[in-house]
């Protein structure tokens, strides 16, 4: 039975404003009974799972259970009414017969619509048909609905109403109830993992007077108490490392980042990252840390490291990962001879790969987007690019073999960064040197661009540390096989209508 036919025997169609009238007009008769249509404090209620898990076919007398949830089907059979109850654990059918329950409750029970919140007392049993069912004894109204389920409870295909309504993505779409669950569960393990490898879980500031520990565009405000602007954070790295410099050796925070920049399937301006430094480590102990990570999580959660996606890929997380030099993956795509070349060359040899090159670009500009443009896509199968460019990383040691790449990893899995990791800095003199040079070439004036109380701290000392952080909105669409970010954030930033 459809939603506009329960309590609706001409089997018309009423329009969206017409059921909200004839609901709020049921809510206000309700409470004009003495029945509250917005309910109250319901206790002794049980997830539909533990009902099932708890069931007993063999026994002859079954233990009462109090459910409560969406009511999502309604079948009217004269005498006795079959309807589904959702809660976030599952679904299960309740059985409602006149004579079990007063006549005065079953009328009651037939003014009900799809989508009104209800709480269920009763036994559980299996029908004829083997369905495990609830036949009730008693039924409490907890929240009137006053607007029908989308779609008749068909689920939600307009995808820009999912994103903006997702409440009523999570109603009817198990998918998308299953994806964020498992969302909630993976950082869940993060935390777990981490705890128990003697990391402490740490709180740094959102509002920073100066954004720094990434490249990228801050949203500004204004400070009223302090008349000063300040900047949502677009990385917690500067704030982490004055940590170590205090004693704290194992650091980690689950944050929100601001980034005030485009919007895209893999893009959100706010987002969720894992940021962890580790004293005495480095980039080796970052790559071991997050490759054992990574296999755990996916191991426990979904019982494999073979990684389905919708469009037939599947990501092999089976270690040891794939470590690949930067260079070594340039001249893959750009040419054995591409180090070699001079700069008027490399223009052309871009050109002739379909890069577009500014008059402006350096060499190792056009390098980097031959990489982010040909070459991170490419990279499916979990993979560790390595010794980047040291101009590319400022916060990073250069390698002790080669100061002009720095000791870093970039993780990329299904062709996109999950999670960079460094070998930290931690010369206070050199650090100055990089912030400064980073300044002018982005044309910022240094008074406000270099962090001088950070600069303050790592004068102090600051151990040899890795580092790494972790796009975990990604690493949550690596796991479940999403294609887009919106698909793994319970409210994606959309555009104003």
């Amino acid at each position: 039975m459809s939603e506009e036919n329960v309590g609706n025997p001409t089997g018309t169609e009423p329009k969206s404003e017409d059921i909200f009238a004839q609901r709020a007009s049921k809510a206000r008769e309700f409470a004009e009974g003495g029945v509250l249509p917005f309910g109250r404090r319901f206790d002794n209620v049980v997830k539909i799972e533990a009902v099932r898990a708890a069931f007993r076919p063999e026994s002859e007398t079954q233990e009462e259970f109090t459910i409560a949830g969406r009511m999502t089907a309604f079948r009217s059979m004269g005498k006795s009414i079959f309807a589904d109850i959702k809660d976030s654990s599952g679904r299960m059918q309740i059985y409602v017969q006149r004579g079990t329950i007063t006549d005065d409750d079953f009328a009651f029970f037939k003014k009900l619509d799809l989508g009104d919140i209800v709480g269920v007392t009763g036994v559980p049993f299996i029908t004829r048909t083997g369905e495990l069912t609830l036949k009730a004894h008693r039924i409490t109204l907890l929240s009137k609905s006053l607007r029908p389920l989308p779609e008749k409870f068909h689920g939600l295909t307009d995808i820009e109403q999912r994103y903006r309504q997702r409440y009523l993505d999570l109603i009817s779409n198990d998918d998308s109830r299953a994806v964020f669950m498992k969302r909630f569960a993976i950082i869940g393990e993060i935390r777990k993992f981490l705890i128990e490898r003697g990391f402490l879980e740490v709180e740094t500031p959102m509002l920073q007077p100066i954004p720094g520990g990434a490249a990228a565009n801050p949203f500004k405000t204004y400070y009223e108490a302090l008349s000063s602007p300040v900047f949502l954070r677009i990385a917690p790295e500067l704030y982490l490392k004055r940590l170590l410099v205090g004693g704290f050796e194992r650091v980690f925070e689950l944050n929100r980042n601001f980034r005030n920049e485009g919007i895209d399937r893999r893009h959100n301006p706010e987002f969720t990252m894992l940021e962890l430094y580790q004293a005495y480590g480095d980039c080796r102990s970052m790559m071991e840390l997050i490759e054992e990570m990574v296999t755990t999580i996916a191991q426990k959660l979904f019982g494999t490291l073979q990684i389905q996606h919708a469009n037939g890929r599947v990501i092999n997380l089976e270690r040891p990962w794939r470590r690949a030099p930067y260079c070594d993956l340039i001249r893959e795509h750009a040419g054995k001879d591409w180090y070699e070349l001079s700069l008027d060359r490399k223009r052309v040899r871009a050109g002739e790969l379909g890069i577009t090159v500014t008059p402006e670009m350096n060499d190792l500009e056009i390098a980097h987007e031959i990489y982010e443009k040909l070459i991170e896509q490419t990279l499916i199968q979990p993979t560790f690019v390595i010794r980047l460019p040291a101009c590319l990383v400022p916060l990073a040691k250069v390698c002790e073999d080669d100061p002009t790449v720095v000791d870093v990893y970039e993780l990329e899995i299904n062709g996109q960064e999950i999670s960079p990791g460094y070998s930290e800095l931690n010369d206070p003199i050199e650090q100055r040197r990089r912030f400064t040079e980073q300044a002018i070439r982005d044309g910022r004036n240094l008074s406000e661009a270099i962090d001088e109380d950070f600069l303050t701290a790592l004068e102090h000392g600051m151990p040899p540390a890795g580092g790494l952080g972790m796009g975990v909105d990604r690493l949550v669409m690596l796991l479940t096989g999403a294609e887009s970010i919106r698909d793994v954030l319970l409210f994606p930033q959309m555009r104003l209508k």
